[in-house]
């Protein structure tokens, strides 16, 4: 796997810049790159223009066009398997023309002061393998609910409500202690009626929430050896 540059233009000239585009987007077989000061203007579905100002532009082999501003992980603007990429000189600037035909969309790009153009071969295209989809993340924290909140019991999966469907519908273990209790207290009546929670730990919010409803916390980090007391020796003991 590796690139090989097929050329590159260090500071060229708007005519250079413009057969540079041509002869590289009419193969569409490589990727092209240019840097530097530019105008982008988008006309479509809504009408754009960009201010004056340092851009990377990127022409994929499918047609596919990116522009990037200094910052930012998404492109400012892209357009998405164009039909036609064409170049040209207007007022001695170079202006690239990427439309689509489809649904008609056109970007403009008027080079003022390009700084570097590169076209570059990319000799292999890697495979591309998504772990932890949507499901597998879904699924993993159906089977572990303490990797959101120590204490959470999932309650049903993919749970339909009016606004669409809940992934994972859980119960933590604030509410469950409070059901309890509501539960017990009914049964007895006047008498008070003490919520315990025993964990190893508990969540800030958890805890806030557990003593807004009077319940307390005890923290719980090993339990006592248990010696199991028999009434009756076994058959083989003295």
């Amino acid at each position: 796997m590796g690139f090989v540059i097929r050329e590159q233009l260090v500071a060229p000239s708007p005519t250079d810049l413009t057969a540079f585009l041509l002869r590289h987007t009419r193969t569409r077989d490589c990727l092209v790159q240019v840097a530097g000061l530019a105008e982008v203007t988008y006309q479509g579905r809504a009408a754009s223009t960009a201010d004056v100002g340092s851009y990377l532009v990127l022409l994929k082999r499918d047609g596919s066009l990116q522009i990037h501003a200094p910052k930012g992980v998404k492109p400012m603007n892209w357009q998405p398997r164009t039909d036609e990429i064409t170049a040209r000189v207007e007022d001695g600037q170079c202006v690239l023309l990427a439309s689509r035909r489809s649904r008609v969309e056109q970007v403009r790009v008027v080079f003022l002061e390009a700084q570097l153009a590169q076209a570059l071969e990319l000799s292999e295209e890697a495979g591309f393998v998504l772990s932890g989809s949507e499901a597998q993340m879904q699924d993993a924290l159906a089977r572990h609910p303490d990797l959101i909140e120590p204490g959470l019991r999932v309650l049903n999966r993919e749970l339909l409500v009016e606004s669409g469907g809940i992934d994972l519908y859980a119960q933590d273990a604030v509410s469950q202690l409070a059901r309890y209790v509501a539960s017990v207290q009914r049964m007895v009546g006047s008498v008070v009626v003490r919520g315990i929670l025993a964990a190893p730990s508990i969540t800030t919010p958890a805890r806030a929430q557990l003593e807004g409803r009077g319940f307390e916390f005890r923290e719980v980090q090993a339990l006592p050896a248990v010696v199991s007391a028999s009434t009756q020796p076994g058959l083989f003991e003295a």
